[in-house]
């Protein structure tokens, strides 16, 4: 962290103890450790040809505009 980013939390209501605190971050920062990071879906590819299907082809023959 760089310092000029502001808090990552704060306290609304109450006045807790340092320790308080200390637990409370402890908690939020395993919680963030342990959830899964925001990933690009993987998108499923069969292992199937497609040249006998032509709608997952992706080209066309010079004669497609017969079909």
């Amino acid at each position: 962290m760089s310092g000029t980013e502001g808090p990552l939390f704060r306290v609304v209501r109450g006045d807790p103890s340092p320790e308080e605190l200390a637990a409370a971050t402890a908690v939020l920062l395993e919680l963030a450790r342990r959830a899964p990071a925001a990933q690009e879906p993987v998108l499923a590819r069969s292992a199937a040809p497609t040249w006998h299907r032509p709608a997952l082809t992706t080209h066309r023959t010079a004669a497609s505009w017969r079909h």
